[in-house]
């Protein structure tokens, strides 16, 4: 095959949709970006505004006033021990985090890499778990958790959900597109697939790990349903616990929501900007293979 080569003079043709094209994506990304805004910037105005501003018929941008004393009022309720609710989800999500990752990541690995005859069962047996609603497992583990006296504790809210059929799919489509050459050169100097995993795989899977590691903490710590029945005692709530109390048959202290909204979501916030670069990246290391 040929190609022509431009004529001398002849002029370029500018391509269709340069300059129109950018300026119409980057109104695109800055409606998008303005819409995906618009419920921090509800959360915030209505956290420093009274209910009376909330509720009432005149919309202000921001209120007159703002009310900061909402922070001190929120941290000080007597009925709510909000700090405690926050170490609490803290607490699990981290734990749960580190739980998960170790639990996950080595049956990921050995699904991947482990020669067994019944490997590929066992792996479709893992896919079968997501197909099986948590409402039919939900009693069952509840009866479980209480007849082991995990009621209102870190055990209870923590050890039933240490395994997850999606994280181990994905780190065993990770371990597939592990280059094998690293493993061989360890396994020649003596190395089993225990000391390799630890030494090898793991510290050259960081991002991929710091990845799932992020997507892990943001569930653990917006987890509601599981931790509303095992903390009964409000000792043992989580802050998503705390959050629904505000709002009773009686009253719903609409300050109080927001306010705990705000403080509540800044982990997650500072969790995902530190942590983005890795999500996108570990997200698009995984494949699917074979």
């Amino acid at each position: 095959m040929t190609t022509t080569a431009p004529q001398v003079g002849e002029e370029r043709r500018p391509k269709r949709g340069g300059l129109l094209g950018n300026t119409g994506l980057y109104v695109a990304v800055g409606i998008a970006a303005l819409l995906f805004l618009i419920p921090f910037y509800l959360i915030v105005r209505n956290a420093l505004s009274t209910d009376q501003e909330i509720t009432g018929e005149n919309w202000q941008f921001f209120p007159t006033s703002l009310q900061w004393g909402n922070i001190s009022e929120l941290f000080d309720d007597p009925t709510v021990d909000f700090a405690r609710s926050m170490w609490n989800s803290l607490v699990v999500a981290l734990l749960m985090t580190a739980g998960i990752l170790l639990v996950c990541s080595l049956a990921g690995y050995g699904l991947a890499r482990i020669p067994y005859r019944h490997a590929n069962k066992v792996f479709y047996a893992v896919l079968a778990t997501l197909m099986v609603p948590t409402a039919v497992t939900f009693v069952p583990s509840f009866v479980l958790v209480s007849s082991l006296g995990w009621v209102d504790t870190y055990r209870g809210l923590i050890i039933p959900g240490l395994f997850s059929g999606f994280t181990c799919f994905l780190f065993r489509q990770y371990f597939l597109g592990f280059p094998k050459e690293l493993e061989e050169a360890a396994r020649v100097d003596g190395l089993g697939y225990w000391t390799a995993y630890w030494r090898i795989v793991v510290p050259n899977s960081l991002n991929f790990f710091a990845a799932m590691a992020t997507i892990t903490f943001i569930n653990g710590w917006n987890a509601f349903l599981w931790p509303l029945v095992i903390g009964q005692d409000p000792s043992a709530w989580t802050v998503q616990v705390a959050l629904s109390s505000y709002m009773t048959n009686q009253t719903v202290n609409y300050h109080l929501i927001f306010m705990a909204t705000a403080i509540s979501i800044l982990p997650l916030v500072l969790v995902f900007l530190f942590l983005q670069r890795w999500l996108v990246q570990g997200i698009a290391q995984t494949g699917i293979k074979g």
